[in-house]
């Protein structure tokens, strides 16, 4: 199940709520203090600001694969992850 964070407009609180997508809109109206807000993406990693995000060892594999099954693909031209 999803986990979706709100802030109490009232008291500022900060919480989680896990709950199923399908409930969320219900959740909302019947909630109207409370303001739903997004955290920062987990698992992106990235070298630092304004640099290029690093590609682990797996992705590239798969990267490689797909270009040798289908040489003549644009994904030589267009993936410096080769």
């Amino acid at each position: 199940m999803p986990t979706y964070n709100f802030r109490d407009t009232n008291t500022g609180e900060e919480f989680e709520r896990s709950m199923r997508i399908s409930d969320l809109d219900q959740f909302k109206i019947d909630n109207p203090h409370l303001q739903q807000y997004l955290t920062g993406a987990p698992g992106l990693n990235f070298r630092g600001v304004g640099t290029k995000a690093v590609t682990d060892s797996g992705f590239k594999e798969v990267l490689q694969k797909i270009h040798s099954r289908a040489p003549a693909s644009d994904l030589t031209n267009s993936s410096s992850q080769l």
